[in-house]
């Protein structure tokens, strides 16, 4: 059992980070999932990966596969990608225009409503009604062209609350769903993913960790600020043409593992998925402004390659960091009221979370 005072709330101007116990104790992937993953909206997709009927995206929302499927009554869907026969994945990989959901274990087939059409030879077995066969569903909100569900609504925070200010900060001209899809990108990282999060969070490692963004970005100018459920970093940017051109970055992060990086012309979604107490992957998202004109291609290229470039250190020290919390040797150390102050809103996220099972 977790001592209580581990878990009490801290003013930011004394915060301490959270033990390392949160981030290498092995009932931890179980008590995220029950306590956290559940019971919040995760980002799945962007609608442009679902323009048609049967265009489907698959997810991983910490330990439960999870498709989203347009249907052809137009309205997004998303249901538990696990067959109600024995287990088996209802779609492997995201893909378009299906007509239907075929199991590729022993063919169960559902329609884009989730409910089971067809079970092969199960005429035998009585009583049994492939209508009354349907794939569990979970709540879904579209918000700037960004594709959200929930599995348990009725826990999750009022979804008007999690957005609340964003739309207003973002303005007219710098809209998310304008975007088209370009390319996904993933990471395997040898950490929590709290420590991935946690690292996100702060700008405070930028002039050591990251000598490329460090040049764009102004350290001096850099700004954190919080809300209810989730924070926003802000910073000019100089990059010249060649990569994003003048104009200001800005990074959200979303309760609680949802990551809008957005820059002049790009917006890269990143979703850090558990999978296991020390291992996490990092997906990410590229969108992009519809433009197939050379320069164009040869700045997604750039912006490729500094992305890459960024996430590799990124996941070489939070892979040092995991070691660290995982050696017994780390007792939780002072946050910097200015520089870390949305690290210190996601700790207080995290223990209000865990307070209700401590």
């Amino acid at each position: 059992m977790t001592p209580i005072a581990l878990l009490d709330p801290q003013s930011l101007s004394h915060a301490t980070a959270l033990p390392a116990r949160f981030y290498v104790d092995a009932d931890m992937p179980a008590r995220d999932r029950a306590l956290i993953f559940d019971r919040s909206w995760q980002l799945l997709a962007h609608v442009c990966q679902l323009r048609d009927a049967g265009d489907h995206v698959v997810a991983d929302f910490a330990g439960l596969p999870v498709i989203a499927v347009r249907g052809a009554d137009g309205d997004i869907r998303v249901f538990h990608n696990v067959c109600r026969h024995r287990a088996g994945p209802i779609a492997t990989c995201d893909g378009l225009a299906a007509k239907s959901l075929r199991c590729r274990y022993h063919g169960w087939t559902y329609g884009l409503d989730g409910v089971l059409r067809s079970a092969p030879e199960m005429g035998s077995a009585e009583d049994f009604n492939v209508g009354d066969v349907r794939l569990p569903q979970l709540a879904v909100r579209v918000w700037q062209g960004l594709v959200f569900a929930a599995v348990d609504e009725a826990h999750a925070p009022d979804f008007d609350a999690f957005v609340a200010g964003i739309d207003a900060r973002l303005g007219p001209t710098r809209g998310l769903e304008r975007y088209g899809h370009h390319r996904r990108v993933g990471y395997d990282v040898a950490c929590n993913w709290k420590v991935y999060v946690d690292n996100y969070l702060e700008g405070y490692h930028v002039p050591h960790i990251h000598p490329g963004l460090n040049r764009l970005l102004d350290y001096r100018s850099y700004i954190t600020e919080t809300a209810e459920w989730y924070s926003y970093q802000w910073s000019p940017l100089e990059s010249g043409d060649a990569l994003y051109g003048d104009g200001d970055a800005l990074y959200y992060w979303m309760w609680p593992n949802t990551m809008l990086n957005i820059l002049p012309g790009r917006l890269q979604t990143n979703r850090v998925v558990p999978r296991g107490v020390d291992r996490c992957r990092v997906e990410f998202d590229f969108y992009y402004t519809v433009d197939e004109s050379e320069q164009a291609r040869s700045r997604r290229e750039a912006d490729l390659a500094f992305s890459d470039e960024v996430q590799l250190e990124d996941l070489t020290i939070c892979e040092d960091v995991q070691r660290g919390l995982a050696s017994g040797s780390y007792e939780p150390g002072r946050l910097n009221p200015l520089r870390e102050n949305a690290v210190h809103h996601f700790h207080e996220l995290l223990r209000a979370a865990y307070r209700s099972r401590a």
